[in-house]
């Protein structure tokens, strides 16, 4: 056969399947038994009509803060909804002129239409497309909303009879279902209009910096032009132009533009107009202005909604505004503090801080921060790991003493007891690897004897491993989940294994919380276990909040697109121990600041005095150290620990720097950090006093 033969042939086929679209198109809603094929196109879209006149369209959400300040975006198509009356007549009249002059005679399919471009195909001419706005909708419907991927969404624009004869019966169901002006809307709040721009208002500020209401005609009918092939006039001016200005011209040769031959003139005289650069909003964490503070925070209120069921991608779609409890001011100073303490761009040293807010129901959670910006630049000092709210590689150090003091208080050790603090101490009960376990302490000033209290503040670590030994470890590790270590003690060990030689590797791995207690982890009360900054802050909150352990929340409000609030699953606050002992605590560690290990950074920082409570911490080789401390109105914690590849320990000179053996301590940069942040904090709150000890556990 004559290639020519072959070409007319196909042409004709074109002919005889379009017609043949367009008749089964009309008959189909009417006609049964149209055998196998047709009953797979219908069951396909079953479901579909419905959704296509009433159904939500994807409407990303807004992450906002304490203040109703927005510190990021989340879509998955960049939409905003135009309510009819923001949609100016001359855009409206624009689209319907240059996609779809027959829009208001037609019933949904324009059979003249649909024969001319295929007439127009055969003679090798241009004469538009055969869809009505109707089918275009039903086509961007389904390629938009239904499909969420892009294998949907090509399957959703394939071009077939089978997806001509869904467009088309579609399209007749939607006509009698919905006014012309309803289609419109949804139509124009639906299309994309180049890059990740959907919507007519979205479009209005993306390209012209305005709202819908206020576009002009020369600006509408470039909107409406766009809709066509959007990636080739957003590349070219000049196309751009001869685009918008044959919109023009189709409006008035089809009677959309009633104010004549003039206005038209007028029209196309007007440059393009396009903001340089494009207003396009920015998504996901980070990428707002001063994204590169807020994105720790934006990153925590993500991993905490999927905690309560509410995935990203459901929260790129769905419309939410998502009120935060995060402080800007609070945010503000602990990003400036632990800069202060530690530059940006130091190699291998982060400095994380985190705020929790006290309560009896609630701990809001006010800031998270680090020197590090938010970005995944690492040239420019920047880290897109979560560093405030994860667990981190390392450990606290002496913090974790705070839940040893607690557990032996349940025991009957009073804060006002005397403790035995040898220079150096074997246990009786753990082991190091199979041998004897000893520890020492860096500095006891020959005192073999002190108060809890007095311990709390100078933390010799031989009197902890005794009353670790006296509490009992699995209590202590028990204390240490009721006060606020509720995901770093569930996070697995890599070094634990369970007993059972015959389970496989992958479950072979367990807990921290039972890593410790079954292999009787001596050293926990050292803080030798990886934790999170975040819930160190909030075990502070839970001992100034009487004992009440509240889970540290971001969420203020969540609200859906109608602006109804919607309930967010998190765990119950609870009391984690008996108030009295909480106090009692407290007072155990209110001198700290005083007489402690943090009181020359307090004094260097010019710490106003206020009571407060109070713990610093170090690890071993001085690869990590860390503080918390609370006040009745504000709690945190601070961690400076090695966060490159390669681990080492911590000088603190001038400037912190990574070097051999390392001399950094919790009463250094930590409590630096801490004591910077707070006092700006503190300095319109009138001092309150911690509330006095129980005598039950006073002793």
């Amino acid at each position: 056969m004559a290639a020519s033969q072959a070409k007319a042939l196909g042409k004709l086929l074109a002919l005889c399947v379009t017609a043949g679209v367009v008749l089964a198109a009309i008959l189909f809603p009417y006609v049964g038994g149209m055998g196998v094929a047709a009953n797979r196109v219908s069951d396909t879209i079953a479901a579909v009509p419905a959704d296509l006149v009433a159904a939500d369209l994807p409407l990303g959400s807004t992450i906002l803060d304490r203040n109703g300040q927005p510190i990021a975006y989340l879509y998955d198509q960049d939409r905003e909804i135009a309510k009819p009356e923001e949609i100016p007549q001359h855009m409206r009249d624009a689209i319907v002129g240059i996609e779809d002059h027959r829009f208001y005679e037609h019933k949904g399919l324009d059979t003249q239409r649909s024969l001319k471009a295929v007439g127009g195909f055969i003679a090798n001419e241009s004469a538009g497309g055969g869809s009505t706005l109707t089918q275009q909708y039903v086509k961007n419907y389904l390629a938009f909303v239904v499909a969420t991927d892009e294998a949907g969404r090509k399957e959703a624009m394939a071009h077939s009879p089978a997806r001509k004869i869904r467009e088309a019966k579609l399209a007749l169901e939607i006509e009698r279902l919905m006014t012309k002006d309803e289609i419109l809307v949804r139509y124009l709040n639906l299309v994309p209009f180049g890059g990740n721009v959907y919507g007519i208002k979205a479009a209005a500020r993306t390209y012209f910096d305005t709202t819908p209401d206020k576009l002009t005609l020369p600006q509408s009918a470039f909107l409406a032009g766009l809709v066509n092939k959007p990636s080739t006039l957003l590349k070219d001016p000049v196309q751009g132009l001869e685009r918008r200005n044959l919109v023009i011209d189709r409006m008035l040769a089809t009677g959309f533009l009633k104010e004549g031959p003039a206005a038209a003139d007028a029209a196309k005289k007007a440059p393009l107009g396009l903001v340089e650069g494009r207003n396009n909003r920015p998504n996901d964490c980070g990428n707002l202005s001063g994204g590169t503070t807020t994105g720790f925070f934006c990153g925590y209120v993500l991993d905490y909604l999927a905690k309560a069921g509410f995935s990203k991608n459901q929260l790129k779609r769905g419309g939410y505004v998502i009120k935060t409890t995060m402080d800007p001011v609070a945010t503000e100073q602990a990003k400036k503090a632990a800069e202060n303490q530690v530059a940006k761009n130091t190699p291998g040293i982060a400095n994380v801080m985190a705020i929790v807010e006290p309560g009896s129901d609630k701990h809001p959670v006010r800031a998270l921060v680090a020197n590090r910006d938010f970005g995944v630049d690492a040239s420019k000092g920047q880290t897109a790991y979560r560093l405030p709210s994860t667990i981190t590689r390392f450990g606290a150090g002496s913090i974790y003493k705070v839940f040893t003091a607690a557990a032996a208080m349940e025991k009957g050790v009073g804060v006002l007891d005397t403790v035995n603090v040898p220079a150096s101490y074997t246990s009786p009960i753990y082991k190091n690897g199979g041998k004897a376990y000893t520890v020492t302490n860096d500095s006891s000033a020959g005192d073999t004897q002190m108060t809890l209290q007095q311990a709390l503040a100078k933390s010799p670590n031989t009197g902890f491993v005794i009353l670790e030994e006296r509490a009992g470890l699995n209590n202590v590790v028990d204390m240490s989940v009721r006060l606020g270590l509720r995901d770093s003690m569930q996070t697995v060990n890599s070094g634990g294994e369970k007993p059972d030689p015959n389970a496989k590797k992958a479950d072979q791995r367990i807990s921290q919380e039972q890593w410790v207690k079954d292999s009787k982890i001596g050293s926990f009360t050292l803080g030798v276990t990886v934790t999170s900054v975040l819930e160190l802050a909030n075990v502070a909150a839970t001992i100034v909040s009487d004992g009440k352990w509240c889970p540290p929340s971001p969420i203020e409000q969540l609200t859906d697109r109608d602006g109804k609030p919607v309930t967010v699953n998190e765990p119950s606050c609870d009391q984690a121990v008996e108030p009295g002992l909480a106090r009692s605590l407290g007072q155990g560690m209110s001198q700290d600041t005083i007489s402690g290990t943090a009181a020359g950074a307090a004094n260097r920082m010019g710490w106003d005095g206020r009571q407060m409570v109070a713990k610093t911490g170090t690890t071993q080789i001085h690869q990590s150290a860390g503080f918390i401390g609370a006040t009745p109105n504000l709690a945190g914690a601070v961690m400076t620990f090695s966060d490159g590849d390669s681990p080492k320990p911590i000088c603190d000179g001038a400037r912190p720097t990574l070097c051999r053996t390392g001399n950094i301590y919790g009463g250094k940069v930590p409590a630096e950090t801490w004591f910077e942040a707070m006092k700006p904090l503190h300095k319109d709150i009138r001092p309150v006093p911690l509330p006095p000890g129980d005598p039950k556990y006073m002793g």
